[in-house]
């Protein structure tokens, strides 16, 4: 996929990460550079030297009723309260839109992975009466999505995607498609991933703990995106904008000159890079950026198959006024992506 006539801006953002609750504590982090990761509590690290960016700050009944939170997964959890934030930050009043033109596209690595293991648990120890019916809608990965639209009453598109390291990114793509097909007039779009000491033990277990569970993190970042004509239409405040998309499924070997060149056009030139995906970005791939401050939250906040949303947002709120950015997502195995952007107002 290559496009780059697209007219769509960003209205809204939200992120809840190990950085704090809201724009500002991650605006702040990335602005610092400050790491939000802690120590592995010893038990699921086997030794205490893993670090991982757990978001401690959350506190679902600030956003959820206390009953209704606790049919939630915490995946979902932090989906529901996300997208509650997004919305606000849009400037969307729920009430006075059509709800089938509102649409949700998440991605998401794990889903409510911790819901699952308790739910699998009790079949395991108990059999079909150890299994908890109430668990079970919780035990799918697309879940978050499914419960963020329940609550804030989105009746439009509604997607999950999960590929590896570009989960949200992929999402966001499926996002800017059906604005383009009039299939929608907004969607929140991004990733959201929970974290739980059994990922670091199965980590541990595969001999990943520290290639790919070291500094693996939890969260949600969305934005809100929509057509420029009909954001202008309503008297949306512009975030920023996304101007291209490009995306390469894998390079082929002995031609991979010629999907660099397809996700990092030559003569590429911006005020930021981000990166976000895997940290196996090739050297061959990274010399073909150009020499500006690169933003990877990775060391910042953590990373997970779907932290990509909060890596667009951060990109987001690093950009000032009109600067225009780059971003690039990589999964080992593929995919690609890459996009040009353009800033808005700072937090």
């Amino acid at each position: 996929m290559n496009r780059s006539d697209l007219d769509i801006v960003v209205t809204g953002r939200a992120a809840i990460s190990a950085a704090g609750i809201g724009l500002v504590p991650l605006a702040e982090a990335v602005r610092t550079e400050r790491s939000s990761l802690r120590p592995v509590p010893p038990d699921p690290a086997g030794d205490g030297s893993i670090l991982w960016g757990n978001v401690e700050d959350f506190r679902v009944g600030d956003f959820i009723p206390p009953l209704k939170a606790r049919k939630l997964d915490r995946c979902s959890q932090m989906a529901v309260a996300a997208a509650g934030m997004a919305i606000k930050d849009a400037g969307i009043d729920t009430g006075s839109v059509d709800p089938l033109r509102i649409g949700i596209i998440l991605g998401s690595g794990f889903g409510g992975i911790g819901n699952s293991s308790e739910f699998l648990t009790g079949y395991f120890t108990a059999g079909m009466e150890g299994l908890a019916p109430m668990l079970f809608p919780n035990t799918v990965a697309n879940a978050p999505a499914s419960n963020a639209s329940i609550e804030h009453g989105i009746k439009g598109p509604n997607v999950t995607i999960v590929q590896r390291f570009c989960s949200a990114e992929t999402a966001l793509v499926f996002a800017c498609r059906y604005l383009e097909e009039g299939r929608a007039d907004v969607v929140i779009t991004g990733g959201v991933d929970e974290l739980t000491p059994l990922m670091i033990r199965g980590f541990r277990s595969m001999g990943q703990q520290r290639r790919f569970a070291a500094g693996f993190g939890e969260g949600c970042g969305l934005l809100v995106l929509e057509r420029r004509e009909h954001a202008a239409r309503r008297g949306a405040a512009i975030r920023g904008s996304i101007d291209a998309i490009r995306s390469v499924g894998i390079f082929l070997k002995g031609a991979e000159d010629e999907g660099i060149v397809r996700i990092i056009p030559p003569g590429t030139s911006c005020a930021l890079v981000t990166l976000s995906g895997t940290a196996d970005l090739t050297p061959v791939l990274l010399n073909r950026l150009p020499e500006v401050p690169r933003l990877d939250l990775a060391p910042i906040t953590g990373r997970s198959l779907a932290m990509g949303g909060l890596s667009l947002v951060a990109q987001f709120l690093s950009l000032a006024g009109s600067d225009r950015g780059f971003y690039l997502a990589a999964s080992p195995e593929g995919p690609y992506i890459s996009l040009d952007v353009t800033g808005g107002p700072t937090v």
